[in-house]
Formats: C-alpha cells, structure tokens, sequence
C-alpha cells in the first residue's frame, strides 16, 4: 500500500489537529502566535497534484508502472486520488503508448504543471520510439513533453545536459499566469500559495524605493509581487531554470543564479547600495532552512526592518527563528498552511519584525 499520504485514512478535522498539535510542540517557543490551521473546502483535497515525481519499472507482464518505492519494491499508483487529472490521464498515455524497456531505459516520469519529463538511464534515445506517445499527447494537457537522458539518475534526478524536446512547447503558464519549464519548482495549491503570498505582502508592506531581497526566489512568484509595488528587488536562486524564467516573470527584478551563500559578496554589494532606505527579506528555503553563513549574515549586515519566511520543516523554520531573534528580529505571528492535504506535511509563513 502507498505510504505517500499517511493522513489520507483520517477526517479532515483530525489531521488538522495531528499538524497543530505537531507544530505546538516544536514551535513551543512561539505558540502565543502560532495561528490554528485555516480548513480547505472539502473539493480541494483531492486532485490537486499537479507536480509530481514517480519511479518507472517494467513487468513483462503488464508493462510499465508508475508510482513510489518501499524498499525495493515499487507500489504503483496510477490512479491516485491526489494527482491531478491531468496527471492521472498521462500515466494511461503513457502506459498505453511508451515501448517496451528493451532499449527504453525508463527510470523516472517528473510532472510540472503542463511539462512532462521522461528520465531514462541511457545515453540517448531514438525519437521514433516515442511516436504512438507523441501522437496522443494533444489531448492530454501536456504542452511540452522532455526526454532527459540522465544514465546516473537516482536521488539526483536532473543533470545539465541530454535534454530533448521531443514535442510540445518548451514553457507553460501556470494558473497565477507564471511561466515555468520542466523542472520548476511549484506549490502544489497555486491557489493557496497566492493567499500565502498576500499574507507576507501585507507584513513586508513594500514600497516605491524600498528594497526588497528574494531568497530561494524559484521563477518569480514573489519576486512579481514586489517589483509590482515598485521596490528595487534582488532574487537569489540555484536553478538555472528558475532564474531564467524569474527574469521573464519578473522582467524589472534583478536575479542572481547560484547558492545563496555563494551569491552573499554580491548580495552585500546590493544590500549597502541601499543604506538610508526601507529594506525588507522574504525566504522561502528548501527543507534543510537557512545556511549557517546565511544565518550570521542577519547578525552582522543583513538586517531588515521586516522578514517573511515560509517553511516546509517546522524544525529548520524553530532553529532559524531562534537565529534570527538573537540578531534583533521578533516572530509577530506564525500563520500554518495546509499546503499537502492528506499528508502529514505543513507549511508555516513566520512574519518577524526588528525590535
């Protein structure tokens, strides 16, 4: 049985309860402003996937299968209640229409949004392999279909190169009208993630001739926001995908690509340029949080008048708060997003101020 939703046996109002009660004992510090878990509509917490990674094995007997691994063993899960219909409908595709694994090494199908990708784990394949696929993709709601070529794919999926289009448009537009490749990073609940964004725009509160810095910036969700309300905003992110698609996004930010701790001389550089104004920060990190020199950095020059940090690891989010109070910023609230319905998962927004 999959183990990937491990709430999805219980009612809505008991899991909400299970993640407040978790995040009660780890925020501890914090539970005057922990704000309670804000229930979704009942339609919401099914189908709602729409960026996905799944394992790919073939059986002779029944083709190929599409799902997660426990241990060694793959449970698949076509028909998967959360993924959404697109989703859903692209995996019959491509289990009706995808060749046999004789020389289609198939390891991995990555979904994002309207772009899918097929990791296979040879050096390169032959599009007329994919022909009966491509012919029944204009009714699926994919836009682009990749072929990755990735012989070492495993916990790292993607490598720079070996990447084909093999139909469809190589970008996609997603609900809130952001453009996005194969490989970008997505809340799940655009939806959500918009209301989450409205939150931390009323604290940060940017203005004409404030700064603004965009840590973990992904392809500009946030950075649109505050350049909107005409802030000088600096992105920093990893992805060379994400920053290419932010600077389209987010046409009048400056963004820089490389690991935030990387990118600090030249995030200082800017960060001075705006000595005597309005400097705010918003982070949206991975789940192993902040970077011990990010950290510092608020302690010895980063020092915003306001921060908004939104978590997928209530543990890293309790040890960077603790950090960033040592180095003059207060937590104001701490407002819990059900991002990952019928999953043990939750996302938190922390809006901090300087005392």
């Amino acid at each position: 049985m999959c183990r990937g939703c491990r709430h999805r046996a219980l009612e809505q109002g008991a899991s909400l309860e299970q993640k407040h009660a978790y995040l009660s004992g780890v925020l501890a510090r914090w539970l005057d402003r922990l704000a309670p878990l804000q229930p979704l509509p009942e339609g919401v917490r099914l189908g709602y996937r729409d960026r996905v990674t799944l394992n790919a094995r073939w059986s002779e007997r029944e083709g190929w299968h599409f799902g997660l691994m426990r241990r060694d063993e793959l449970i698949a899960i076509h028909a998967c209640p959360v993924h959404s219909a697109r989703v859903r409908g692209l995996i019959r595709l491509l289990r009706d229409t995808l060749p046999p694994a004789a020389g289609f090494a198939l390891g991995f199908l990555h979904v994002s949004g309207a772009q899918a990708t097929l990791i296979v784990k040879q050096r390169r394949v032959d599009a007329q392999q994919l022909a009966a696929t491509v012919a029944a993709l204009p009714a699926s709601g994919i836009e682009g279909l990749w072929v990755h070529c990735h012989p070492c794919a495993g916990r790292r999926l993607f490598a720079r190169s070996g990447w084909t289009l093999v139909w469809g448009e190589a970008q996609s537009c997603d609900a809130n009208g952001l453009w996005h490749g194969p490989t970008a990073f997505q809340q799940v609940l655009p939806a959500l993630f918009e209301r989450a964004l409205v939150r931390a725009e009323a604290h940060l509160a940017p203005r004409r001739g404030d700064g603004v810095l965009d840590l973990y910036c992904g392809h500009g969700s946030s950075l649109r926001r505050w350049a909107a309300r005409g802030a000088a905003t600096l992105g920093v992110d990893a992805s060379a995908e994400a920053v290419r698609f932010a600077a389209l996004n987010a046409p009048s930010a400056s963004v820089l690509i490389g690991h935030c701790i990387q990118r600090l001389p030249q995030v200082q550089a800017w960060w001075t340029e705006r000595a005597g104004t309005r400097t705010c920060c918003y982070l949206n990190p991975p789940r192993s949080g902040l970077e011990d020199g990010l950290r510092a950095a608020f302690g010895q020059w980063l020092r915003p008048e306001r921060l908004a940090y939104l978590s997928c690891s209530a543990g890293t989010l309790a040890r960077d708060l603790q950090a960033l109070e040592s180095h003059g910023l207060r937590v104001e609230a701490l407002l819990p997003w059900e991002f990952f319905p019928r999953t043990h998962h939750v996302e938190v927004l922390a809006l901090l101020s300087r005392r």
